[in-house]
């Protein structure tokens, strides 16, 4: 779980950076699956990143200035209410949990929010994430505008609470850094586990629920994301879900999967042959994959950007590609033109924490962000193999990917999922021990 004592220190980092603003942070909203069901409930990263408070129906709000102060607003506490949804903490007992300095109840809000923002500068707030807020924010400075004479001043300003919070999120904690170890942890068991169940015959959602299974055995609350358990040309489909069809002999399966604990995610994509043993053309296309995501993770330092591990995953790959005959020319016009993209068209990694794809920009003015310690990002390199005239036969319907989870630290990174075998020795003597 997110302390408590980090909480209040980002509150109050936060009310010191607005000056004579206030954040409005709303969690997110429940969602109808069905007629009289909803989807799980999963709280607004942005809000628990600053309260760790995960009941739906909230609303925090700073205040800077001379004064700083933290307000909760949340759902009243329900007898009635909590025989059927369970327990909720109600606004006094929140306030004292989560140690913020006033709460009051959810129904308050659009009669109280005006009085907080009376005559304060400026306004912060995720504007465009959700029309409904965006309208209800509008709603709360018109109220106020509509008093500019009696003397009461809305803000003139609205400015992206985003530019604030993205910065600080980007680079974890300790204790964040802990659940995130733990998270990888965990999904690096379940990938072992599919590799060791494997068998031609199965079907995809067959390994599916095995990944769901282990997540779930070890105390994840979830899947970080839909997993992708895609077997043969399955793997070719960068975002494919369906997860139905047969494992066949001879193929590849490529799995990207990873669990989400206490709101942290875990991101690991792991291909490995259905009967145990890589053979020909699949072979020496994972081999050219894996050895680009090991160029790519040496790219992973301090004072390095974030651009070097895709770049160099892409002159490994670009080089590889031209050396199989999947591509022809010289390596240098490859990269420039481009043309390796018809085999591998993603880029090589993303931030990671709450979000699997976490907050952060990646640069700016045309120039990449520098990597520090205490980031965490995945590195993913891939080939995508589909059939066409000049494509060698041997190579259709092959699609390969490896990633892993990457730390950033003073002596350069740490690899977070490297439990997880990837090696072709170490998959093929995983597999033998079934």
């Amino acid at each position: 779980m997110v302390s408590i004592e980090a909480c209040k220190r980002r509150r109050a980092r936060l009310a010191e950076m607005m000056g004579e603003g206030v954040a409005i942070v709303p969690t997110a909203p429940e969602r109808a699956r069905n007629r009289d069901s909803h989807y799980p409930y999963r709280f607004d990263s942005y809000f628990y990143y600053l309260t760790a408070f995960t009941e739906p129906e909230a609303v925090l709000v700073v205040i800077g200035g001379a004064s700083p102060r933290s307000v909760l607003f949340c759902r009243a506490k329900s007898e009635e209410r909590e025989i059927w949804d369970g327990f909720r903490y109600g606004p006094e007992a929140a306030r004292a949990a989560f140690e913020l300095d006033e709460a009051c109840a959810i129904e308050s809000l659009d009669e109280e929010l005006p009085k907080l923002l009376a005559d304060r500068e400026r306004v912060y707030f995720n504007l465009g994430a959700d029309p409904a807020w965006d309208a209800r924010l509008s709603g709360w400075l018109n109220a106020l505008r509509a008093q500019a004479r009696s003397g009461v001043r809305a803000p003139t300003e609205v400015v992206d609470l985003r530019s604030l919070l993205d910065p600080m999120r980007r680079v974890k904690d300790e204790a964040e850094l802990a659940t995130m170890r733990r998270a990888a942890a965990i999904s690096t068991s379940a990938h072992r586990r599919a590799m060791q169940l494997a068998r031609p015959g199965m079907h995809e959602y067959e390994l599916e629920a095995e990944l769901l299974r282990e997540f779930i055995r070890h105390g994840a609350q979830a899947p970080a994301y839909s997993p992708i358990v895609a077997a043969g040309s399955n793997a070719c489909v960068l975002h494919y879900v369906a997860n139905r069809s047969r494992l066949e002999a001879g193929e590849l399966v490529l799995i990207d999967a990873g669990c989400e604990l206490d709101g942290y995610a875990s991101d690991i994509t792991r291909t490995f042959p259905v009967t145990g043993r890589f053979e020909g053309p699949r072979q020496a296309l994972y081999d050219l994959v894996l050895a680009a995501q090991l160029e790519a993770i040496e790219a992973v330092r301090p004072g390095n950007h974030f651009n070097d591990p895709h770049a160099a995953a892409v002159r490994v790959l670009a080089q590889g590609m031209l050396d199989l005959g999947l591509l022809q020319g010289q390596i240098d016009g490859v990269i420039e033109s481009g043309a390796y993209q018809r085999f591998y068209m993603h880029r090589t990694g993303h931030w990671l924490g709450l979000d699997v794809h976490d907050a952060g920009d990646y640069g700016a003015e045309g120039k990449w962000a520098a990597l520090e310690p205490g980031m965490v990002l995945t590195v993913e390199p891939g080939i995508y193999v589909r059939p066409g005239d000049d494509v060698p036969e041997a190579f259709w319907h092959i699609g390969i990917r490896v990633e892993d989870d990457v730390l950033v630290n003073a002596a350069g990174r740490e690899v977070l999922t490297a439990a997880a075998p990837k090696s072709v020795r170490e998959i093929e003597a995983l597999m033998r021990s079934r």
